[in-house]
Formats: structure tokens, sequence, C-alpha cells
């Protein structure tokens, strides 16, 4: 397709650039423990924030959907289906998805959203 993209297929076992993938098997389901917990974290997170706060709702948004998607094929499949490769030359970037890519997304958000609250909250101290 591109130089420095490719269409793989690839079957995650592990969690972010497959760590833990070599276990026996324990992994899959705690790693499905910890996506419930963390999105029922962020459905409670959603529902006390304020309508006014797009930003920090779009970041919730992008990490909860993303963490529902890999918990799907998780739960279902007992891996995550990884299909995107970014590479150059000899060096590659793991394999990731869309679920990957909305949580990454969600977490510059998140960022960019406690850096903004930082600098309100900076701004009101001094004044």
């Amino acid at each position: 397709m591109l130089p420095v993209f490719s269409w793989v297929r690839l079957h995650n076992e592990g969690a972010a650039f497959s760590f833990l993938a070599t276990q026996s098997g324990w992994q899959r389901w705690m790693l499905v423990g910890l996506a419930i917990a963390f999105s029922i974290y962020l459905v409670i997170e959603i529902r006390r924030l304020p309508a006014s706060d797009k930003l920090t709702g779009w970041a919730y948004g992008f990490v909860l959907g993303g963490a529902l998607g890999n918990l799907w094929d998780r739960a279902v499949h007992g891996y995550v289906v990884d299909f995107a490769l970014a590479h150059y030359g000899d060096h590659y970037f793991p394999a990731f998805n869309v679920a990957d890519s909305a949580i990454s997304i969600g977490a510059v958000l998140w960022i960019a959203s406690m850096l903004r609250d930082s600098r309100r909250e900076r701004a009101a101290r001094t004044t």
C-alpha cells in the first residue's frame, strides 16, 4: 500500500505491544477484568462530567470505545486482532487496530484536558 504501512492480520493475546502474550492464558481474563473495571470507571466519570467539558468528554469517549472494542475481541476470541503495521526500513512499530488508535487519540485528548485544567487552576490561584 504505502512504503511505510502494511495490512497484516495478527492475533495479540497480550496487552499493549504484546506484553504478556507468551503467558499460559490467565492474562486473557485478567485483561478482560481490567477492561471491564476501567470501562465502569469511565462511565461513572462521564456521568459526573459537566456537559460544557467537551474535550474531556471526547477523551473519555475515545478511550471507552477503544477499551470496549478490544474487550469484545479478547472476551469472544481470546485475542485482539491487530491489522495495521507502520514501518520504516527495518524498523517496525507494533501492529495495532482501530480500538488501539481510539485509545491513543483519547489519551492525547485526556492529557490535553488535564493540562488545560492545570493551567486554569494555576491562573485562578494567581488572581
